[in-house]
């Protein structure tokens, strides 16, 4: 079900993407033609903001529907009336809109997602929720509730948007110069392949950029996490999770560099190394 909705997904940003591109040709006369540099630049530019951007848009949604969260309308037990009553006062105290909250099946995790501070969402996993006390599972949710009022969601959509220009833009423009004859004519066939191929090796770059902001990013909630309801809480949380075999652990793709703990500790990471993140904690706390 996750997978079909991710094709649906994708199949609705490119559908958008391109009604865009009439809405802009047909009644404001900006024609995208990538055979320009403006032009090329534009298009770049509408694809690579607008796929980020729909993506957040319908992020929450599509976060509900892959992960299986059921949001908590009416609490039905004294664990689901502590979770409400615990992101209720951490979203006060940082300003903001209390969030939705859910629970979702699977392994110790959690995370938040929405495209603003105000229409966002809070999600933990039974796994969290059964090894860790209320102490620890508080300070998860402040470094979860850390994220949104830093704005974490929409910072990593115009990043991702403006790298996604720049793959797009640059790949096409060193394609066009590399596929031209002695006498400036374009082979398509090479323009294709080299465009293909670029785009790769750019992506990886861009991918690299923004997991290293992803990674900036988690010391930053961690310190939000101190601020809100201490250090005790999150650093226990994270110190209990480090010693779960990190496979088990794992979110979906696209929900990776929303989560409590990350994976790969290499420069494509998009959490820094737990161990890392226990001796910046110890640090805020004697500060």
């Amino acid at each position: 079900m996750a997978l079909i909705m991710l094709i649906i997904m994708n199949l609705a940003v490119m559908a958008s993407l391109y009604v865009v591109l009439f809405v802009l040709s047909a009644f404001f006369g900006i024609n995208l033609d990538p055979g320009s540099t403006s032009g090329l630049f534009l298009f770049a530019a509408v694809f690579g903001f607008g796929g980020s951007f729909i993506s957040l848009l319908l992020s929450k949604t599509m976060a509900k529907t892959a992960m299986g969260v059921e949001v908590i309308e009416a609490p039905t037990n004294e664990t689901e009336e502590w979770l409400l009553d615990t992101v209720y006062r951490l979203s006060n105290e940082a300003g903001f809109k209390m969030p939705e909250v859910g629970i979702f099946e699977g392994a110790p995790n959690a995370f938040a997602t929405g495209w603003n501070k105000n229409d966002a969402l809070v999600a933990v996993s039974t796994g969290l929720l059964e090894i860790m006390d209320k102490k620890e599972i508080e300070g998860v949710l402040a470094h979860e509730i850390s994220h949104i009022k830093n704005g974490d969601m929409v910072t990593m959509t115009l990043m991702q948007g403006v790298l996604n220009t720049f793959v797009i833009f640059v790949s096409r423009i060193l394609a066009n110069i590399f596929s031209q004859d002695r006498d400036g004519r374009t082979n398509y066939a090479t323009y294709y392949m080299i465009n293909f191929a670029l785009e790769i090796i750019f992506s990886l770059f861009a991918t690299a950029i923004l997991m290293w902001f992803s990674r900036y990013r988690e010391f930053k909630a961690d310190e939000g996490a101190v601020s809100l309801s201490g250090a005790e809480g999150i650093y226990y949380a994270l110190a209990k999770l480090g010693q779960i075999p990190k496979e088990q652990l794992a979110l979906p793709n696209d929900m990776k560099a929303f989560g409590i703990v990350g994976f790969l500790e290499t420069l494509f990471a998009s959490h820094p190394p737990i161990e890392a993140r226990l001796k910046h904690i110890q640090e805020i706390a004697r500060g």
